[in-house]
């Protein structure tokens, strides 16, 4: 094999998972996997805030909330939530962030996007607070955990979770967990 030097710039415009670079939850520079992903031009989304990519500006701001204390000790930030494209269609997203200034967060970081849509539905009927709660419930966390995690008391965490059982048609956790992760195809009600 040729020695020759390795073009970075080439393997992040053309690596097969969508990835950018940001600056103060600002999208500095974006490849071509992730424009794509989202339904835009590469020169659409550089320059722009994370916010045009979340189907609520609520989201984007607890979204951006709940990472910093995470980034803060681990340096690094992963979850499945969902985000929007430029047509407006919701979908699963698997995200992960990389911070590049220890204890400032969103000075600067790397960031990758999974699109799980293929393995996950997204569905347009929930509430921005039940999405949040879905994401996390499919993470594996209790109502108390999730609770903590997003400033809820545990009893209205258990509300929101009765209401996405009640649209999801499912009678245990367990089941709704299961129908979130598009593990059973049933429809939401």
């Amino acid at each position: 094999m040729p020695n020759s030097a390795i073009d970075y710039q080439t393997i992040f415009a053309h690596a097969p998972i969508g990835m950018c670079v940001s600056e103060r939850r600002i999208m500095q520079v974006c490849n071509l996997a992730l424009a794509r992903m989202f339904g835009y031009q590469q020169e659409e989304l550089n320059g722009q805030s994370f916010q045009l990519l979340y189907p609520t500006q609520d989201e984007f701001e607890r979204t951006g909330a709940r990472i910093v204390p995470i980034m803060n000790v681990k340096g690094i930030y992963s979850d499945e939530r969902i985000m929007r494209r430029a047509s407006g269609e919701l979908f699963w997203c698997h995200v992960t962030g990389h911070a590049l200034v220890p204890q400032d967060t969103h000075a600067s970081g790397i960031w990758t996007f999974e699109d799980l849509s293929e393995k996950r539905r997204a569905s347009a009927v929930l509430s921005p607070r039940e999405r949040e709660i879905a994401a996390l419930l499919v993470e594996g966390k209790t109502s108390k955990l999730i609770g903590k995690q997003i400033g809820l008391s545990p009893r209205t965490v258990e509300m929101h979770r009765a209401n996405l059982m009640k649209k999801f048609a499912a009678s245990t956790s367990s089941e709704l967990v299961h129908r979130l992760l598009g593990i059973t195809q049933a429809e939401p009600v």
